[in-house]
C-alpha cells in the first residue's frame, strides 16, 4: 500500500472518527449524563467538606463533554485507520468495508469491553482518591495485555489455519485468547471501593450507559469508515465507463 493510499485512509478514519463522536456524545449526553449527576448528589450529600467547583456542572456536561468525545473520537479514528491499513488484505479474504467493521469489532473487545468485565467505569463517588494511580495503572495494564494478545491470537489463528482449517484455527485462537484473559482476570488484584449504600441502580445504569457509548463509537466508526474506503479503494465504474464497457463486449 502506498503512502498515498494510506495518507487518503488516515484522513478518511479522522473524518469517520469524527462522525462515530458525534453519535457517541449523543448518548453519552442522553445516557450517561444523568447517572453522572446522580452520582454527585450523592457524593454532595455524604460530603463532610464541599470543594470549588473550578468548572461549573453545566459546562463539563456540554462542552466539557463535546470536547472531550470528539477529540478522542478524531484521534482513535486516525489510529484505527492506521491499523486498517496493516490489516487489509493480512486477515482474510474480506472486502473494505467487511474489513472495517471486523477490525472495529475487535478493537472494541480488545480495547474496552475486556477491560471494563475486569475494572467497569466508575461514576463519580465511587473510588477512593489515594488509589486513583493503582487503578488506573490496573485498568491500562488490562487494556494492553488485551490488545496484545488478540493480536497473538490473530498471529496463531493465522498459522493453524493451513493445517486445522480457518474454523478449526479460530476455534483454537479464541479459546487461548479466552483462556489467558481469565488467568489474567484471576491473577490481577480486585478493585471494588463503592461506597456503601451507593445506589445500585445509579451504578448499573452508568455502567451500561458507558458501555452503550464505546459500542456506538465503535460501531459507527466501522460502519462510517468502512463506507469511505469502500467506495475509495473499490470505486464504482461512473456512466461513461460502463457504457464503454458495453460497446466494447462481443455482442
Amino acid at each position: 500500500m502506498n503512502s498515498a493510499t494510506v495518507r487518503n485512509l488516515l484522513v478518511r478514519g479522522m473524518l469517520a472518527g469524527l462522525g462515530a463522536g458525534v453519535l457517541a456524545l449523543i448518548a453519552a449526553y442522553f445516557l450517561g449524563e444523568p447517572n453522572v449527576d446522580r452520582a454527585i448528589g450523592f457524593e454532595d450529600a455524604h460530603a463532610h467538606e464541599h470543594e470549588v467547583e473550578l468548572v461549573s456542572r453545566s459546562l463539563q456536561s456540554t462542552a466539557g463533554l463535546a470536547t472531550g468525545v470528539l477529540l478522542y473520537g478524531v484521534a482513535f479514528g486516525g489510529i484505527a485507520a492506521l491499523a486498517y491499513c496493516v490489516a487489509l488484505g493480512r486477515v482474510g479474504r474480506f472486502t473494505p468495508r467487511a474489513t472495517a467493521l471486523l477490525l472495529s469489532g475487535c478493537a472494541l473487545l480488545a480495547v474496552y469491553v475486556v477491560p471494563f468485565l475486569k475494572y467497569p467505569a466508575n461514576p463519580p463517588a465511587v473510588g477512593d482518591a489515594d488509589t486513583i494511580g493503582k487503578r488506573t495503572t490496573l485498568y491500562f495494564l488490562m487494556m494492553v495485555l488485551s490488545v496484545l494478545l488478540a493480536i497473538a491470537a490473530t498471529i496463531l489463528g493465522r498459522r493453524l489455519a493451513p493445517k486445522l482449517g480457518t474454523w478449526y484455527a479460530t476455534v483454537a485462537a479464541v479459546a487461548a485468547f479466552a483462556v489467558v484473559i481469565g488467568l489474567a482476570y484471576a491473577f490481577l488484584p480486585v478493585v471494588n471501593e463503592v461506597p456503601a449504600h451507593f445506589p445500585a441502580t445509579v451504578l448499573w445504569r452508568f455502567r451500561l450507559s458507558a458501555l452503550a457509548m464505546q459500542v456506538i463509537l465503535w460501531g459507527g466508526f466501522g460502519l462510517l469508515f468502512g463506507e469511505l474506503a469502500e467506495r475509495m479503494l473499490n470505486p464504482r465504474p461512473t456512466k461513461a465507463e460502463e457504457d464503454r464497457a458495453m460497446a466494447a463486449a462481443p455482442n
